[in-house]
């Protein structure tokens, strides 16, 4: 069988560089090298797209840019290439399929698949208006109600809004804690806990250095639930996991330091609230016209009432990342989830063309 020219695509112009990084190490130590040539693209904070040929161990640490900017010096006819044409090889000549292993923005917005739907290529995950809507946390939160989709009580505002008479307008509709949200960004980047009056004056300040529009939720106590989904026209929600982080709030530091955080595996739930919450992450899946893989992310409050977060068109792949926890927990390995959100890709990109006038 020919093997699949697979480029996994990481790193990127984003506040979750790092994180993306780990991603990709993970995927990429996972994959079948008996089913796939691995070339490994990464982009640079700067936005330079690079050909690394090493470890994937010098990913996590970030060395690897040093190799491949090196390699490219010494040997540009065989680490160069060019995204959209020139007179150099093409990405889309070197690879059969694009896998984005990238977080937040200029990856996970709608930007890198676009690039790909420009060239022509098969790629993983959500398609550009997805990637775009779910990114965005307002706009996702406006078409799920549309939907009549469960959702906290919630507040948008602009950056330049933000003075006494907003914030006296937000505790008019929400009760403290609140929750304070850049529309745009992910990995809990920028997300922030008010208690109170200045607790939500420097929350709204710390939102506006990622986003110039601000989500801001009332808190739900209760817990907190996520769900691993798979499919294209017809998705099927895997399994569930619970996050149990200190403090209550499952931050930056408690996704990716904070060895106190806990990740549970199909936790026990009250009776008939397992399939609920599985038929719920599905249509929320279909709402947002996701395909290939997504996590979505709920809330059960005290009631058992099931109340819709968010949803990450490209969650984390790392060791300690729920996603690939989850989908790998039934009836696939980890290697099978990525074999999976391939053949979904090529199944997406031969509708695409089917569909072509």
């Amino acid at each position: 069988m020919k093997k699949i020219r697979l480029a996994v695509v990481f790193g990127g112009r984003s506040s979750e560089h790092e994180v993306s990084l780990r991603s990709a190490e993970s995927v990429i130590n996972n994959l079948d090298k008996e089913k796939y040539d691995v070339i490994m693209i990464g982009i640079t904070k700067d936005g330079r797209w690079l050909l690394y040929d090493g470890d994937a161990k010098a990913l996590g640490d970030g060395s690897w840019q040093k190799k491949a900017e090196e390699d490219l010096a010494r040997d540009p006819g065989k680490y160069g290439f060019s995204v959209f044409g020139g007179s150099i090889r093409q990405l889309k000549d070197m690879a059969d399929f694009a896998l984005p292993v990238m977080h937040g923005q200029n990856g996970e917005d709608g930007s890198l698949q676009g690039v790909f739907q420009q060239l022509d290529m098969p790629f993983g995950g959500c398609g550009v208006a997805s990637s775009a809507l779910c990114f965005d946390k307002s706009l996702a939160k406006l078409v799920c109600r549309a939907a009549g989709i469960p959702q906290a009580p919630y507040v948008f505002l602009k950056s330049e809004e933000i003075c006494e008479k907003a914030l006296a307008a937000i505790e008019e509709s929400l009760r403290y804690p609140m929750f304070i949200k850049p529309a745009n960004m992910g990995s809990s980047v920028g997300i922030s806990k008010a208690e109170d009056r200045e607790g939500l004056r420097e929350a709204l300040a710390a939102a506006a250095c990622y986003d110039d529009r601000i989500v801001v939720e009332q808190g739900i106590k209760g817990r907190e639930l996520e769900v691993a989904v798979m499919g294209n026209d017809e998705p099927c929600a895997i399994e569930i996991g619970e996050i149990i982080a200190p403090g209550g709030f499952y931050s930056y530091d408690a996704k990716y330091n904070d060895e106190g955080s806990l990740t549970l595996v199909g936790p026990e739930l009250p009776e008939g609230k397992r399939e609920e919450l599985l038929r719920l992450a599905e249509k929320v899946y279909k709402t947002l016209d996701c395909k290939g893989f997504a996590r979505a992310d709920f809330f059960m409050d005290e009631e058992g009432q099931l109340i819709f977060n968010e949803v990450n068109t490209l969650p984390g792949f790392t060791s300690i990342s729920m996603f690939p926890m989850l989908a790998s927990s039934k009836d696939m390995t980890y290697s099978q989830v990525i074999d999976h959100i391939i053949e979904l890709g090529f199944e997406s990109y031969e509708k695409r063309h089917s569909l072509r006038i």
